[in-house]
């Protein structure tokens, strides 16, 4: 592997850093947050214009071919920008239907962007183990109908198709549902990001068309394992972004902001808390690659090596965002500051696909079952 971005990397992350400072300045986030659905159909298709929904997918399934790592470097950048909308929600349902129906028309749609994705995994009572999905699929004459309820699904506000992952009497099944389906309703849920809208969703014996049906049992399983690997590898590129914004955010606050006669720099504390920073951000951004190269060149590393940029990247995020705070002082805390934005973001990406103490444990399971 390389231990640094190639020369067409370094290129795509300066382009993708260039468009966010155009099109997506804290102003603007600020605007779309304050909305219902923090969608805006300009920044989208700016986005989508790029070929960032399926950068990491094969050509043949509309994709453009690239890699993880490329789809790391751009989840990094939009981390960088604090970036609003349904991009996640529509990579994780684009990457579940290259696996599962790579002719699908509705994916080729999902990445040119003209549909928005989301996928609807987690519910009331249960976590991120595939074991905890109990939504009912009912077996109806080759098909399913659907009935149950989905929590706190990311960017269902927006979508247009749902990935939803049920259960069967035979086991795990993977479907697609358009969001509009009768019986689908979709209730807006809160959220500390308001950046990213989350939803919960009732399905009201929601028939599924055989053409929908994506997998089952062991199918939707790996896709859907592999799938989550590809999330919380972005959820950690986005982590990293934020971390490198609050440390440069917070380097340059120490340049300018005086206390005693002394500029706050000098003090020695407040170079400890920045080196801090600083070996939590490189440390970070040395698993998060690690981990998405693993994902496209060394696939039985990949679990562990996603596991430990999860469980890292969620603590080091945090403590970043907390000495964030501490150098900024008393305006750190404030509404009007832009580091709450990045903070806020920072905990929700924690959570998602699971915290560090959940992927601890999940490594200790595969560490065991490999001895």
């Amino acid at each position: 592997m390389e231990f640094d971005h190639s020369k067409p990397q370094r290129l795509l992350q300066q382009s993708a850093r260039d468009l966010f400072a155009r099109q997506c300045p804290p102003k603007r986030v600020r605007e779309l947050m304050a909305t219902d659905t923090a969608f805006n159909p300009e920044l989208w298709s700016a986005v989508a214009d790029q070929g960032w929904l399926g950068i990491h997918l094969p050509e043949q399934t509309g994709g453009i071919g690239l890699g993880t790592v490329e789809l790391a470097v751009i989840s990094e950048e939009m981390g960088r920008a604090c970036f609003p909308g349904p991009f996640l929600g529509t990579v994780w349902a684009a990457t579940l239907l290259a696996a599962t129906n790579p002719h699908a028309a509705t994916l080729q749609k999902l990445t040119t962007g003209e549909l928005k994705g989301a996928v609807a995994l987690l519910e009331p009572e249960g976590g991120w183990d595939l074991a905890d999905i109990q939504l009912q699929a009912t077996p109806v004459e080759g098909t399913y109908t659907l009935s149950g309820k989905k929590s706190f699904v990311l960017d269902a506000i927006t979508a247009d198709v749902l990935v939803v992952a049920a259960r069967s009497p035979k086991g795990l099944v993977l479907v697609a549902v358009p969001a509009s389906a009768t019986g689908v309703k979709i209730e807006p849920t809160a959220a500390l990001d308001a950046t990213r809208k989350l939803a919960d969703i009732s399905f009201d014996n929601v028939q599924i068309d055989p053409d929908d049906v994506l997998a089952d049992r062991k199918q939707a399983e790996e896709a859907l394992s592999k799938s989550l690997d590809v999330v919380a590898l972005c959820a950690c590129a986005e982590m990293l972004g934020g971390m490198q914004w609050i440390l440069e955010t917070s380097a340059e606050y120490a340049k300018t902001r005086q206390q005693f006669g002394k500029t706050i720099g000098t003090f020695q504390a407040v170079q400890s808390m920045l080196a801090d920073m600083v070996l939590w951000t490189e440390s970070v951004r040395s698993a998060v690659y690690y981990a998405a190269w693993a994902i496209d060149a060394d696939p039985a590393d990949a679990r562990r090596a996603v596991g430990i940029a999860k469980a890292y990247t969620s603590d080091a995020s945090r403590e970043v965002a907390n000495r964030g705070v501490q150098v900024h002082g008393g305006i750190g805390f404030t509404w009007e500051h832009d580091l709450q934005l990045f903070y806020k973001r920072s905990k929700a990406l924690e959570i998602l696909t699971g915290d560090s103490a959940y992927h601890r444990a999940a490594l200790v399971e595969l560490v065991f079952d490999q001895a």
